[in-house]
């Protein structure tokens, strides 16, 4: 082997087992094919078995569910399990000239995006207080993620209680105050409401993954700018708030899915989408019009335009946000 791969200290007598650069580079940088090969099955039927419960439940609750959606948006069945018709395009044109369908698809829109900033702000703002919490901040944490173990229906159960205006501690004191509140009359304090509820459910979700992204920020960066006299409030937006923008970027979209999606337990225990329609989603119009007016074929072609809007929303945030987030720490 040449001298000038070998490290050879002075006097080491020859024939004494060296350090080989040129090996250790070598074994370094090569390709990882041992590791494949450990993880390589011989037998398919192996690796097809590891897989198949993952497989059996995307089979059974999303695929097939997704092509019978898919299926039904372009017929018209009847409820009772007899003839179906193929209509075409007829329930999709038929829900865009629809006024309620519109309403719906705007009272979504604006019902996202102020409960998704709202979960945002008031999380961030509980994550901020954590790290100023020198006594009882175990408690406090505590305190903060109990509304994550309450089902979404419990959630909206206890809200709606809290705001009836009949017997609702939280309506009476608004009555005392000479506020008028309503939900079951009034379509505004009805969407206030739902909103409420929502934030509630969701923002102890967003306070764990934003405290744990503030915990990741490097400590002396935070000191060095506290010694250039920097307060708390602009170490956090000119330091912690930079760094975080990949999770907050993940916890938009997740709210946005979220207000879509997972608040119709939450409609559904609150104000059932009245007063008059007033805060029906589109998500709950689906359940109405397939279960209630079992209009099968309108609901199936609902389902797959929210799909389709909830795939747009989120590919046109990667690329509109994607390219403020800073990843590098």
């Amino acid at each position: 082997m040449p001298a000038a791969d070998v490290l050879i200290p002075a006097g080491v007598p020859k024939g004494t087992p060296l350090f080989d650069g040129r090996r250790l580079f070598e074994r370094l940088t090569r390709s990882s094919e041992d590791g494949l090969k450990r993880a390589h099955f011989k037998n398919h039927w192996i690796a097809a078995a590891l897989l198949s419960p993952q497989l059996i439940i995307l089979l059974f609750f999303f695929f097939i569910p997704s092509w019978k959606a898919l299926s039904l948006a372009f017929v018209q069945v009847d409820p009772f399990g007899g003839k179906s018709l193929f209509v075409g395009w007829r329930n999709f044109t038929e829900l865009f000239a629809s006024e309620s369908y519109r309403n719906s698809a705007w009272l979504t829109f604006w019902f996202t995006i102020v409960q998704n900033i709202a979960t945002l702000a008031l999380a961030g703002a509980l994550a901020f207080a954590t790290d100023h919490i020198i006594r009882g901040r175990f408690a406090y944490r505590s305190i903060l993620l109990l509304p994550y173990a309450i089902a979404p229906v419990i959630s909206g159960a206890i809200w709606a209680y809290l705001f009836n205006p009949t017997v609702g501690p939280v309506a009476m004191g608004i009555h005392a105050m000479g506020l008028p509140w309503d939900p079951n009359l009034r379509s505004g304090d009805a969407l206030i409401l739902i909103t409420i509820s929502a934030v509630w459910k969701h923002i102890c979700y967003d306070y764990i993954f934003l405290v744990a992204a503030m915990l990741a920020v490097p400590q002396s960066l935070r000191e060095a700018a506290a010694i250039d006299g920097a307060g708390q409030l602009k170490r956090f937006f000119t330091i912690s708030l930079p760094l975080i923008t990949p999770t907050i970027m993940y916890l938009f979209i997740i709210n946005m899915v979220y207000g879509l999606f997972d608040t119709f337990p939450i409609i559904d225990a609150v104000t059932s989408g009245g007063p008059a329609g007033s805060t029906t989603t589109l998500v709950y119009k689906v359940y109405q019009d397939g279960f209630v007016m079992l209009n099968l074929g309108s609901s199936a072609a609902q389902s797959v335009i929210l799909m389709i809007l909830a795939v747009t929303f989120t590919v046109l945030q990667f690329r509109a946000m994607d390219r403020k987030v800073n990843y590098q720490v």
